[in-house]
């Protein structure tokens, strides 16, 4: 069996601004968990209970190679092999914009969960705003394929993602924008590449 080796927070801040979210011992549903990394992360930094949902091959015997419980599912037929209200987090890391139903996906997330995790990469951000003006659509390191083949369907920026969340009854209790390792508070829909949110169901 190998060892996944756990990426440090000068490599992925994304899994650290997440760890900040998740308290210590807690249970966490990982959706689009890929081959398992976030998971180790926060068992490493925060002692959590963690599962992961992945339908790619490979990912999940990578998962399983890690030591990460993994069920292998598509996440677009819902979260119906978990009860309501059974994790104390459902993460859905950088996977919102390739997921076709979106309001479905985040319903779920908030049925089985306390609170949830979403993170994507900000579509305002201002150079690919520049690249939409150039006449083409935005290639970076947060959306790095080529019209043709991305994988994305879905993009959004802050704005929209604030805007559906007050029409589908979830509650937006923290907000955090990065751009590489840097937080960004100054225009943030404008200068950040990578957005988070934590929220819950409306009361």
């Amino acid at each position: 069996m190998t060892n996944l080796t756990i990426p440090s927070t000068a490599t992925r801040p994304d899994f650290a601004a997440i760890a900040t979210w998740v308290k210590p011992g807690a249970k966490v549903l990982d959706l689009g968990c890929g081959d398992g990394s976030l998971l180790c992360f926060l068992r490493d930094m925060r002692n959590i209970r963690g599962y992961g949902v992945e339908i790619d091959d490979d990912n999940v015997l990578a998962c399983f190679n890690n030591g990460v419980n993994v069920i292998q599912s598509d996440l677009e037929s819902g979260l119906l092999s978990f009860e309501s209200g059974s994790f104390d987090y459902v993460v859905l890391s950088q996977t919102l914009q390739a997921v076709k139903h979106t309001e479905g996906i985040i319903k779920e997330m908030l049925r089985v969960s306390k609170e949830g995790i979403v993170s994507f990469p900000n579509f305002g951000y201002w150079k690919n705003r520049l690249q939409v003006m150039s006449g083409h659509m935005p290639i970076s390191e947060t959306l790095p394929y080529q019209w043709f083949d991305t994988p994305n369907i879905h993009n959004c920026t802050l704005g929209d993602f604030e805007e559906f969340c007050s029409q589908h009854g979830a509650r937006i209790l923290e907000r955090r924008v990065m751009s590489g390792d840097h937080q960004i508070t100054f225009l943030p829909n404008l200068l950040g590449t990578l957005a988070f949110y934590r929220f819950e169901q409306q009361k």
